[in-house]
């Protein structure tokens, strides 16, 4: 199901997913004469596969558990499955904040995504600055070495 782009290096295994909801945000903005929506941060809820709240997601990319660990990836590889929704990604851990669920995360795959593409139009010179908030849901797979 994932493409092999999107594989995790060898020595690391699935420790958990996370189902995530919520929103892609873009801002208008010009780029000499032409406009075009810049992707700023996700913004979603995570709950657990079987329902209960989990954590968010935000800026960074940065994902935080509800026992206040995080983790922040950076983007290895993407893929593009579904043109109608934002790309897969393989995210490798940059950087950890406490020593709960996500202490000791290596790797992030966002994988079954829906929606979350910038806007097709409405950026202009009169939209400058505007602020689309575009909702996605998304799987999220986390790895440990």
């Amino acid at each position: 199901e994932v493409p092999p782009t999107l594989a995790v290096p060898g020595g690391n295994q699935l420790a958990f997913s996370l189902d995530a909801e919520g929103v892609q945000i873009y801002t208008c903005a010009a780029n000499g004469a032409s406009f075009a929506w810049v992707f700023q941060a996700p913004e979603a809820k995570l709950s657990d596969v079987s329902g209960p709240a989990a954590g968010t997601h935000y800026a960074g990319p940065t994902w935080e558990s509800t026992d206040g660990s995080k983790v922040v990836g950076a983007k290895v590889e993407g893929a593009t499955p579904d043109p109608a929704a934002i790309p897969w990604l393989l995210l490798r851990a940059s950087s950890h904040t406490g020593s709960g669920r996500m202490g000791d995360v290596t790797f992030v795959q966002r994988i079954r995504t829906w929606g979350g593409n910038a806007p097709a139009q409405g950026c202009d010179a009169t939209h400058v600055g505007a602020v689309a908030r575009v909702p996605y849901r998304a799987l999220y797979r986390f790895f440990r070495g």
